[in-house]
């Protein structure tokens, strides 16, 4: 019997940064009526609260939610009529300066000047530093087409390898790439989920857009729970529903 759904949120629940629509919400209100339920990904607690927590509905149960920002390295739980983090892996001074000018080195040796940018391109959450390529305000449109095969992304991943050894360095969303402290990825996160929640990685679930390799879900997969790959938050309801129909 599974415990626990955990889901990917761009992509998988909601469009990239968008909060999610009525109908996620009320499926995962009736998933949270028979399992838990974890959310995990790139972006930092304010980006979730905007995205998740403040779009279940009233009846939702709450205490059974496991909200993950930044990778994993944080985790919220909601108690006491409030969310709370359980812990918050943060960097320190010295190595976010070393990200930040390892970035700017980067950016310039590789060349990727957009044409046009919408917000601040890099963004320090604390336990994570990520560039957003387009910027953190970029349309949705403008994003979709900007590196779908990940292939720009690559080449500035594979530079920023050579300037930060030792840190995890990895593609998240449709325009991002996320640096953590090294090991960190949705599997080293699913793991921080089980020793909190006391949950066996074999009762739990992962959904998510992009489980296939290379993909910022497929660490989910490496860990040998059970996965289901969907192709948007659409066909993410459907098996929302039908999981929320066997676990009753």
């Amino acid at each position: 019997m599974k415990k626990l759904i955990a889901f990917d949120l761009d992509g998988t629940l909601a469009e990239s940064k968008q909060p999610l629509g009525p109908e996620m919400g009320a499926a995962l209100a009736k998933l949270l009526s028979v399992a838990e339920v974890a959310v995990i990904s790139g972006g930092d607690w304010p980006q979730f609260d905007k995205q998740v927590a403040s779009r279940l509905p009233a009846d939702a149960d709450r205490a059974k939610l496991w909200l993950m920002p930044t990778t994993g390295t944080k985790l919220f739980v909601h108690r006491a009529g409030a969310w709370t983090p359980l812990y918050a892996e943060l960097f320190d001074e010295e190595e976010k300066a070393r990200i930040l000018a390892a970035f700017d080195a980067s950016l310039a040796a590789t060349g990727f000047v957009p044409e046009e940018v919408w917000g601040e391109r890099i963004e320090d959450r604390g336990s994570q530093i990520t560039f957003s390529a387009l910027g953190q305000q970029a349309p949705i449109d403008a994003k979709e087409v900007w590196d779908p095969d990940f292939a720009k992304r690559r080449i500035i991943q594979a530079d920023l390898r050579t300037r930060l050894p030792g840190l995890s360095i990895n593609m998240g969303g449709a325009t991002s790439i996320d640096i953590t402290r090294e090991g960190v990825d949705k599997g080293y996160g699913l793991k921080k989920l089980s020793a909190a929640s006391g949950i066996a990685l074999g009762e739990m679930i992962f959904i998510g857009d992009a489980i296939f390799p290379g993909g910022n879900d497929y660490p989910a997969k490496l860990l040998g729970i059970d996965t289901v790959r969907v192709r948007d938050p659409q066909e993410t309801i459907a098996v929302v529903e039908g999981i929320a129909a066997c676990l009753a």
